[in-house]
C-alpha cells in the first residue's frame, strides 16, 4: 500500500493539533485567591488606588464604584 505526501501530512498535522489540545492548562490564579480573606483587606504595597486604605471597607467600595463608573459606556458617552 502506497502512501503518498499529502495523507501522510494531514495525519502529522492533524496528530500535532491533537496533542497540543492534552497539555493540561496552566491555572495560576486559583493559587493567588486566599478565600479566608476578604477582598477589602488587600495587600500594603505600590498597586493601591490612592485613597483606598486596607482594611476599610467602605473606602473599598467606593474605589470600586469609581472604578466601575470609569468603565460604564452609558457614563462616558453622556
Amino acid at each position: 500500500m502506497k502512501l503518498n505526501f499529502k495523507t501522510l501530512g494531514l495525519c502529522l498535522a492533524a496528530g500535532a493539533l491533537l496533542a497540543a489540545c492534552s497539555e493540561p492548562p496552566e491555572i495560576a490564579a486559583k493559587a493567588a485567591k486566599r478565600p479566608d480573606v476578604a477582598p477589602y483587606m488587600g495587600a500594603d504595597n505600590g498597586f493601591m488606588t490612592k485613597g483606598w486604605t486596607p482594611g476599610d471597607q467602605a473606602s473599598w467600595t467606593e474605589a470600586i464604584n469609581k472604578r466601575n463608573q470609569k468603565q460604564s459606556e452609558y457614563s462616558r458617552a453622556k
